[in-house]
């Protein structure tokens, strides 16, 4: 079964024709098509049926139709054929049935006032125009008349008269002055629908000459204008003096004053009234009442509500307005007018009759011969309409017979029709408001099959989308459709399509294999025709990377990625939206290929932007939020409140918190009689609170000032508020940071903090500054001072304690009581130096010193610790003095004991110890002589290796910087390596100390060795050094290199090796130099000195240490490890003394007491493993030689 529907109006594509008519044969409005059609006439356009025209221009009378073959026309007036041929005046435009009446050459409007009708026919049938009323219009002139002043007493009503002349259409009113300047209206005076001035009562101001009524007739743009209309309002105090100066003293005249009187109806009159009004029309209802004071008016529907929507209040709401009504809106209304002496109300009765109007209008109807069909003429209204038919003008009661026509009301029945039956119908439903004309044909055609659709058109569709393949076809009797897929394909069939009765194919879901040709034929009796059209599916457009949510700060930058992927034949194009609606003209906005970037954003760039891609089948989107935050707008509209002495309430209204959260509000204020223009932090309070209760101090002039704070930053802060100056009272508190610290031996100085100027709380700050040696039962001394916060007291003794206190006080009175500090005098110099001093040396580098503290009555001062100075006076194994150079080392507090490290093995030292005050160092100890023991040396200053033979090798080296005792001797090792760097047997030798220099025999030729030198006292090895030699080849394997070098290619070879290790050594070099992996922390840890252990830092046991010849250098900097210098000599920088260089890697431990516990041993470079070392990398020679 093949499945059929409708298609539905949402979908524009499949619509292939529109349907003018319901009926057994839908007609398309092809072009082509309907030049070939028979067609009876259609009117399509004509005048109104009331049509008033402008007399002194030419009258034009429309009426178009069209039809095939093309109608002709007629014109009847008042009822009768009018022959435009006899009148001069009057032509018919070519191929048209208006009709020009020229009034400008002569002509007279009046003339041709009447009923007019046109017919259109041709041999199909004829078709009728409405009956068009032709009128000129008018505008005459005011008749003259004689107007008398209006004489009012202020306070009384007062209707002024328009009465304009009769016009059509009727004109519109409206009152100026000479100055044709509009009159003013309000609720006391107003203007009434008929054109009148009603005035519900006069004042004096109303007192002028020239209330003129204008009436504007609109078709001939004419004003006409009324004489001016005179009033003058009596005041009654003028009125008072003018019946005075016409009495006698005898005469007795009571003027009343102006009296106030409850409303009265001026329009309209009674208490009811009826109104009728048709529907579809607005109706007006009004009332206006006079009354002192002004009424005011209001509306209501008896027995329910005031349509909603399309009710209207005008004329300062005297008139009721309602637009478009209906029957239900007949009813009762009340109009009210009250003021404060009663009220006064009147009825208006409203009927809403109906002119005619369709339910179901006529429509043209096309059947094929022998088909049924209806024409149906349906109308309503208030009363009801009769409904009457015409056949080509002729009513259907006299038209000619036509067997297969039935009138059945308002029905027409036509059964088995033939090419005869055709006609034009016209349905006519009248009623005392007017009437309805509907022309409507029935046309009888005998048509074979045409397909409109063009031959071979491609449709394109999107992959899973409907595929809607047109066959647009016309035929009478109306063909059967089939489809085929191909040329020879089989008829389509199937749930998977869809055929809809104006022939279109559908594909719901369009899949790849659903491309190819498609086959439309369309078949009735008359005949058969076929169409191709072609289909293609594409691949659909995505966005595979939409655009996301951004939060961005104000002036910062965003962008929204939309990266598409389409179907590669089709071409895309992509627009991005803001809030649905074109991106702003501004160059901050940069669209990219897939992106779109903001510059600079501001907050008008918040909003939704959405990108679209197009390409002509289909069109995908994506939006994201933009949100700009800023920091908050700043607070305003600050506000004091609830003022008391101590305390005062700040209210306040926060800004645009520009889409970030206010967290909190930080309260400041400035104190305007002590420090004007600084502001101080006050408190702040959460985000959600504006107002807050602020603690106050006596004494100031305040002023506050609001920052609101969010996540992105600070506000700038709010407008000050209004100042609040608070009352003076005695001080609440006393200067902090009391402090009682001699300067001198003899005096004691006092010093505090002052108070700031709100602390004050009051005029007249000073302070009490009181003070008594601690002790001693002496009375309080004291002293007043203002403007100062230091204070000192002269001839105290050395060194005492004082208490002190410093009390604040102004005019009004004291602080509290203040608390009292502890303070010294001066300290001098301590007298006495530490006795008893004791040096135990622990190692040879080394050395604890123990002392007998001072008495403490002798330090006269503060204790601070005690130094010792300690220097080497010189080397045991040199015997030759040098420049002295003495350290200090401090320790803090009372201890009598710390250990000396980082000393020279094998030298003679000499130290003393002094106590430490605040005032400086007291005298020193006598000297006190200690020798250290022999150490390990330090390695050897260099290793040379020189005339290499064939079997032997010079080795010249020299002393170690530090021998650190008596040389007994130097140890040589070494060991062959080869090509794979894999390390021979180990030889060791034996040098004397007094030996500079050894030649090595019976080596092997032409190969490398690794040699390793240290140098040896009674205590054991020093740190060795490293070097590598090759022996040179034999002659026979020199000439066959000779024979090898001696070629060019092998010189090249060479020179790019060369070239190659050079760079390498280059960046290797840089890299050290620049410190690389060897710090010299990593370096010493890596060869760290066994006899330099750790030593405690937290216990004091060490001190501090500084040198007398470096007092200015707070912290010396860590001398650079060792270099090997290019003549390939092996150097150890010389030692300096400092504690740094022998502080790191110490593993000593000490007991509680201090001493030191632990073993000491030489420092060793770790011994060469057999045969599993890796050498060096080798020098250039080295390396060219162990390549050949």
């Amino acid at each position: 079964m093949m499945k059929k529907k409708s298609i539905p109006a949402s979908k524009p594509l499949l619509i292939l024709f529109l349907c003018q008519i319901i009926s057994a044969l839908d007609v398309p409005l092809d072009s082509k098509l309907l030049e070939e059609l028979s067609q009876p006439p259609t009117i399509t356009h004509q005048s109104p049926k009331d049509y008033i025209v402008d007399p002194r221009e030419n009258i034009v009378i429309q009426c178009e139709a069209k039809g095939k073959p093309p109608p002709s026309f007629s014109w009847t007036r008042n009822g009768t054929h009018f022959d435009i041929d006899k009148d001069a005046q009057v032509t018919m435009k070519p191929n048209s049935g208006t009709l020009v009446i020229n009034i400008m050459n002569g002509g007279k409007a009046e003339a041709y006032e009447g009923v007019y009708q046109c017919t259109a026919r041709n041999e199909r049938g004829a078709a009728i125009s409405n009956n068009i009323v032709i009128r000129p219009s008018r505008s005459p002139l005011w008749t003259k008349e004689k107007l008398e002043p209006h004489q009012v007493r202020e306070g009384d009503s007062l209707v002024l008269h328009c009465r304009p002349p009769v016009g059509l259409p009727p004109p519109i009113i409206f009152w100026m002055d000479n100055a044709f300047q509009r009159l003013p209206q309000s609720e006391r005076v107003s203007q009434g629908l008929n054109g009148d001035l009603y005035f519900s009562n006069v004042q004096p101001e109303d007192t002028r000459e020239d209330y003129i009524c204008y009436a504007r007739f609109n078709h001939t743009q004419t004003i006409q204008q009324k004489q001016p209309i005179s009033v003058k309002v009596f005041s009654m105090d003028s009125l008072n003096d003018t019946i005075a100066a016409n009495l006698s003293d005898t005469d007795i005249y009571g003027a009343k004053p102006v009296t106030e009187r409850q409303p009265v109806l001026l329009t309209p009159t009674g208490s009811t009234s009826t109104k009728v009004e048709l529907r579809g029309n607005v109706l007006l209802l009004e009332c206006i009442a006079a009354g002192l004071p002004t009424p005011v008016i209001r509306w209501i529907k008896e027995g329910g509500e005031l349509p909603a929507n399309r009710t209207f209040f005008e004329n300062f709401k005297k008139t009721l307005k309602i637009i478009d009504v209906s029957e239900a809106d007949s009813g009762n209304y009340k109009c009210i007018a009250r003021n404060t002496l009663g009220s006064v109300h009147h009825v208006i009765s409203v009927t809403v009759k109906a002119a005619p109007y369709w339910i179901t209008a006529p429509r043209n109807l096309v059947l094929s011969p022998g088909e049924d069909g209806t024409l149906i003429c349906r109308a309503n209204g208030n009363p009801k309409p009769s409904i009457s038919w015409l056949a080509n003008g002729v009513p259907i009661a006299i038209a000619p017979e036509d067997p297969s026509r039935k009138v059945d009301g308002d029905t027409i029945i036509f059964s088995h029709v033939q090419e005869r039956s055709s006609a034009v119908y016209q349905c006519n439903a009248s009623n005392e408001y007017g009437y309805l004309l509907a022309n409507a044909f029935v046309n009888v055609l005998a048509e074979p099959p045409r397909i409109l659709t063009p031959a071979n058109k491609l449709y394109q569709v999107i992959a899973d989308s409907p595929a809607l393949l047109d066959c647009a076809y016309f035929g009478s009797p109306k063909p059967e459709i089939e489809w085929f897929k191909g040329v020879k394909g089989s008829i389509l069939r199937g749930n998977e399509y869809v055929f809809h009765d104006n022939g279109t194919l559908e594909i719901p879901v369009a899949q790849k294999d659903s491309t190819g040709t498609y086959t439309c034929v369309a078949r009735n009796e008359l005949g058969k025709i076929q169409n191709e059209v072609h289909l293609e599916i594409k691949d659909p457009t995505m966005i595979i990377k939409q655009p996301e949510y951004k939060v961005v700060q104000r002036y910062g930058q965003v962008s929204f990625e939309c990266i598409i992927k389409h179907d590669s034949t089709l071409l895309p194009t992509v627009i991005w939206l803001k809030d649905n609606d074109e991106l702003p003209d501004d160059e901050r906005f940069l669209v990219g290929k897939d992106n779109l970037t903001i510059m600079n954003v501001t907050d008008k760039d918040d909003g939704t932007y959405t990108c679209i891609v197009n390409t002509t089948l289909d069109s995908v989107s994506a939006s994201a939020v933009l949100t700009v935050v800023a920091r908050p707008n700043p607070p305003f509209d600050l506000e004091l409140t609830g003022q008391l002495e101590r305390s005062i309430e700040l209210s306040w209204i926060p800004g645009d918190e520009n889409n970030s959260p206010i967290t909190h509000f930080v309260i400041e204020y400035e104190d305007g009689l002590h420090e004007p223009g600084v502001w101080h932090y006050q408190t702040e309070v959460p985000g959600t609170q504006t107002t807050v209760q602020l603690k106050l101090s006596p004494y100031v002039n305040y002023s506050f000032r609001v920052v609101a704070v969010n996540k992105i930053g600070r506000s700038q802060p709010s407008e000050p508020s209004e100042q609040y100056l608070t009352k003076s009272a005695s001080p609440d508190e006393n200067p902090a940071n009391v402090q009682g610290i001699g300067s001198e031996p003899d005096n004691l100085v006092i010093t505090w903090e002052s108070l700031k100027g709100f602390q004050s709380n009051g005029p007249g700050l000073q302070y009490k500054v009181s003070w008594r040696q601690k002790d001693v039962d002496d009375e309080w001394t004291s002293v007043i001072v203002a403007n100062v916060s230091k204070y000192i007291v002269s001839g105290t003794p050395t060194f005492v304690p004082y208490e002190i206190k410093v009390q604040a006080l102004n005019d009004l009175g004291y602080a509290p009581e203040p608390s009292e500090v502890i303070g010294h005098s001066g300290e001098d110099l301590p007298m006495v130096a530490p006795g008893n001093v004791q040096v135990h040396v622990i190692n040879s580098t080394l050395a604890k010193v123990h002392w007998d503290p001072v008495p403490l009555k002798t330090v006269r001062g503060h204790l601070q610790g005690y130094k010792v100075y300690y220097w080497k006076v010189q080397s045991l194994s040199r015997r030759s003095r040098r420049h002295v150079e003495k350290k200090i080392l401090t320790f803090r507090g009372n201890k009598t004991f710390g250990m000396l490290p980082g000393l020279e093995p094998y030298s003679s030292y000499k130290l003393n110890v002094r106590v430490v005050n605040g005032k400086g160092e007291g005298p020193a100890s006598p000297d006190k002589v200690f020798k250290t023991p022999e150490g390990v040396p330090s390695s050897p200053s260099y290793l040379k290796i020189t005339n290499p033979t064939l079997d032997s090798l010079t080795l010249e080296w020299g002393s170690p910087t530090h021998p650190n005792g008596v040389l007994t001797s130097y140890i040589l090792k070494f060991q062959p390596i080869n090509n794979t760097h894999e390390l021979g047997p180990l030889v060791e030798i034996r040098i004397p100390a007094n030996e500079s220099s050894l030649i090595l025999k019976n080596l092997n030729y032409s190969t490398r060795y690794k040699f390793y030198f240290n140098a040896q006292t009674s205590v054991g090895s020093g740190s060795q050094i490293t070097e590598e030699a090759v022996t040179i080849m034999d002659e026979a394997m020199a000439s066959r290199q000779v024979d090898i070098a001696t070629q060019g290619w092998f010189i090249g070879l060479m020179c790019a090796v060369a070239l190659l290790i050079l760079i390498l050594l280059i960046v290797c070099f840089i890299r050290r130099n620049k410190g690389g992996k060897y710090p010299v922390k990593e370096k010493e840890d890596a060869h760290a000195d066994p006899e330099i252990q750790p030593m405690k830092e937290d216990d004091g046991t060490f001190g501090e240490y500084r040198s007398l010849e470096s007092d200015a250098e707070d912290h010396k900097p860590l001398k650079k490890g060792s270099r090997t210098p290019s003549d390939r000599t092996v150097k150890k920088e010389d030692s300096d003394d400092s504690l740094v260089d022998y502080g790191e890697g110490v593993n000593g431990q000490f007991n509680e007491d201090g001493s030191f516990i632990g073993q000491y041993s030489g420092k060793k470079e770790k011994e060469p493993a057999e045969g599993n070392e890796s050498s060096e990398a080798p020098s250039p020679v080295n390396a060219m030689n162990s390549f050949v």
